[in-house]
C-alpha cells in the first residue's frame, strides 16, 4: 500500500471542510471526526449547533463496551431534574436518517460481494452500501464509524448522544441507527479506554467516566489550532490501485493472496498536510 501512496499526486488528496469537522478534546489528546451531512443532514445540523453552543463541554464518555462502541453524552440525560439543557435552536427529536436516496451520490464500488448489501463502496471517503432495488444508500458500520444513539423509537435520536465503533464491524446496525460520520484521527484515545463493567459497557461508577474538555467544530477554532490533515480521495484511479493492493497482497510475507476484501478492511489514509510536498515530488515517477 505504501508504494501506491508514494506515487500519489496533490490532486489525489483532499482537505477537510472545517464546517464538517469535529474536535473531541480529551485530557489525553484530540479525536478528529469528519461529519457526513450528505447522509444525515438533520442530525449533522443539530450536532453543529450542539458543538457551537458548547453542549458537550464538561460532559463525559459514559460507555466503553469491549469490541463494540464508546459512547458519550450527558450521564444524567434520563433524569429530568439533572439533565443538561440542549440549548436554544436544538431540535429534541429528529426523523430517522438510516438511509437516503442513492440519486446524486457517486460511489466507488468495490469489486467484491458484500455480505450485508447488494453493493458496497466509498462515498467521499465514507464506507457505504447501496441497494439498487430500493434506490437507497447508507453508511456502513466500520471501525471508527460515528452514530447517533437512539431509544426504541426510530425517531428518538437528536445527535446529543454519540458513539464510535471500536471493535469488529457491527454491520447488523446498518439501517437501524443514524450514522453521522467517522473518526479520521485519534481513535486510539477511545479504543484504549478502560471497559465499563455495567450493562452494555456503561460505567457503573460515574467516577470512571472520562471527562470531555470540549467538542468543537473546526470552523469555530482559530486556524492556527486546527488539525492540518489531508484525506485520500476515494474517487480516483490511485484509490482503485490501493484497493487492489489490499485485495491481493503482494508483500513478501504473503504466500496466498486473498483476491477479496471487505469494505471495512479498506483503509482510507490520512496524512499531515505538511507531508504533501515530499509526496508531490515523488509523484513525478508515477
Amino acid at each position: 500500500m505504501q508504494q501506491v501512496l508514494d506515487s500519489s499526486r496533490p490532486g489525489d488528496w483532499r482537505t477537510l471542510d472545517p464546517k464538517n469537522t469535529l474536535y473531541l478534546e480529551l485530557a489525553a489528546g484530540r479525536v478528529v471526526i469528519e461529519l457526513a451531512p450528505q447522509f444525515a443532514p438533520a442530525h449533522v445540523a443539530n450536532i453543529r449547533a450542539l458543538a457551537s453552543n458548547g453542549y458537550w463541554n464538561g460532559l463525559s464518555i459514559n460507555r466503553a463496551q469491549d469490541n463494540y462502541v464508546v459512547q458519550w453524552g450527558d450521564g444524567n440525560a434520563e433524569d429530568a431534574a439533572k439533565r443538561k439543557p440542549l440549548g436554544r435552536g436544538i431540535k429534541p427529536k429528529l426523523p430517522a436518517e438510516f438511509a437516503r436516496k442513492s440519486q446524486g451520490l457517486a460511489m466507488t464500488v468495490l469489486p467484491d460481494a458484500d455480505g450485508w448489501a447488494p453493493q458496497a463502496g466509498f462515498v467521499d471517503g465514507f464506507p457505504a452500501a447501496r441497494d439498487s432495488a430500493t434506490g437507497s444508500s447508507w453508511l456502513a458500520h466500520c471501525y471508527g464509524t460515528v452514530g447517533a444513539g437512539r431509544d426504541m423509537a426510530a425517531d428518538s435520536s437528536n445527535g446529543a448522544e454519540l458513539y464510535v465503533v471500536i471493535g469488529q464491524s457491527p454491520r447488523h446496525l446498518d439501517r437501524n441507527i443514524t450514522t453521522v460520520g467517522r473518526v479520521i484521527q485519534g481513535i486510539e484515545l477511545l479504543s484504549a479506554l478502560p471497559r465499563g463493567t455495567g450493562p452494555l459497557g456503561f460505567y457503573a461508577d460515574p467516577a470512571q467516566r472520562t471527562p470531555i474538555r470540549a467538542i468543537r467544530l473546526a470552523s469555530d477554532v482559530p486556524k492556527a489550532e486546527r488539525a492540518k490533515l489531508e484525506v485520500l480521495r476515494t474517487d480516483t484511479p490511485l484509490f482503485a490501485e490501493l484497493v487492489e493492493s489490499r485485495r491481493n497482497r503482494r508483500d513478501d510475507w504473503y504466500l496466498q493472496p486473498a483476491g477479496h476484501i471487505n469494505i471495512c478492511n479498506v483503509p482510507v489514509p490520512v496524512r499531515e498536510a505538511a507531508a504533501a510536498t515530499p509526496a508531490a515530488a515523488k509523484s513525478k515517477k508515477r
